[in-house]
């Protein structure tokens, strides 16, 4: 991808991954994924928003060399810190001698440590502060969580371009620049939901905070940190309606109680479904329904547990653990807002059972709150066991209405 103009004086000089399928270890990105930088001219300085990863440092050059000379930079702007923002700043510095890096306080921490130099010309951006390049104003605009702590805004009100950091954005590459262009808008659709879902579902409070801010400015063009430029008119307003349904506070209209579960024999299977009906006989009203995993899409899994007013989840134990299904589930539970979510944790095993006491510590650790330690039994579970089972889902429900 070349530079291409989103303004006269705005120019987008980011890079295309096409070939991205999964970015921050866990998020899978099947339409590949942008590095977007901009750079800024006024009549008497230059700013680079954003930089670039690492391993496109010399494509990314290229590309702000057709703009502007590197040394010519008088700003370099992170509205965050992670590496996929700030990875080429080390290498790119030595190339820009006057410049002065622009973070938030958080960032400021950050950046010595993800660039491993004290010596970084780093002064920090306070919310509300500004800098004049000559006929162009960059303000920056406080917006922590979004989706770190050193997250903020940059805008042009001169240009009416926000430069959002993250908000906004997905992992979504097509070679345009602009949501004008889109090929294929079902496919940004589903990239742009799977994003918001990993990256800002667990801050919907910041969510709506953020976008109070972003109203209160005359926004023409939002330029993202990943994914198309978005343009008022064309995805800008569709956007924000997004983000603004998907982070209002959620109540179910009934109990949703969900029961997670893999089974090697069906003993764990006949655990789940005696739970399941100890829960419907304490709360009939309740959408208390039983999830062999390996049966469904994942995500959706993950969605209904992270929706969920409760929920329990089984394994059996093999190779002295829980299965490898329950731990993937487990690993996307959203851990800002699952703490103190009650949860039940069952199973069956043969020889050692350590399946359900893994389970309950990695539920402790995300500060969930696991109700009675565990149901286990070994083997074939008899009936009496089975009644149990029962009875320990009719707890289980009995204790969420306290």
């Amino acid at each position: 991808m070349s530079a291409s103009n989103v303004t006269k004086d705005i120019f987008a000089v980011g890079i295309l991954n096409p070939a991205m399928r999964i970015f921050d270890v866990v998020m899978k990105t099947e339409y590949g994924t942008s590095y977007n930088s901009y750079v800024v001219k006024g009549a008497e300085k230059t700013a680079l928003v954003e930089t670039c990863h690492l391993t496109f440092f010399d494509q990314y050059l290229e590309n702000i060399r057709q703009v502007t000379d590197p040394a010519a930079i008088d700003y370099i702007i992170l509205n965050h810190c992670e590496p996929d923002h700030s990875g080429v700043l080390g290498r790119l510095t030595e190339l820009c001698p006057k410049a002065k890096i622009l973070v938030s306080q958080a960032g400021s921490l950050y950046l010595k440590n993800i660039t491993n130099n004290p010596s970084l010309p780093i002064s920090v951006a306070k919310d509300g502060e500004q800098v004049d390049l000559g006929g162009k104003t960059l303000r920056f605009i406080s917006a922590p969580f979004l989706h770190w702590p050193d997250s903020m805004f940059t805008w042009c009100p001169e240009e009416k371009v926000l430069f959002s950091c993250d908000v906004l954005g997905s992992h979504y590459c097509e070679p345009y620049t602009f949501d004008t262009n889109m090929a294929y808008p079902a496919k940004y659709e589903e990239a742009f939901k799977g994003y918001y879902d990993a990256i800002f579902g667990p801050f919907p409070s910041y969510v709506q905070s953020g976008l109070a801010k972003i109203r209160q400015l005359d926004v023409q063009t939002v330029c993202t940190s990943h994914g198309p430029v978005l343009t008022r008119g064309c995805r800008l307003e569709w956007a924000m309606e997004q983000y603004d349904q998907w982070s209002k506070p959620h109540k179910n209209e009934r109990p949703l109680i969900p029961i997670f579960y893999c089974s090697a024999y069906g003993n764990t299977r006949k655990l789940a479904q005696m739970i399941q009906a100890g829960i419907l006989e304490q709360i009939p009203d309740a959408d208390c329904q039983a999830y062999d995993i390996n049966d469904y899409d994942m995500g959706m899994l993950q969605g209904l547990l992270n929706r969920s007013d409760a929920f329990a989840v089984g394994s059996p134990t093999i190779n002295a653990d829980a299965v490898a299904p329950v731990w993937n589930l487990l690993s996307h539970v959203d851990a800002i807002n699952n703490r103190k979510r009650p949860v039940l944790v069952f199973g069956s095993y043969g020889w050692s059972g350590e399946a359900v006491p893994n389970l309950v510590a990695r539920l402790k650790g995300l500060k969930s709150a696991v109700f009675e330690e565990e149901f286990r039994t070994i083997f074939v579970p008899a009936e009496e066991e089975l009644q149990k089972a029962k009875e320990c889902g009719k707890r289980f429900a009995a204790s969420l209405a306290k």
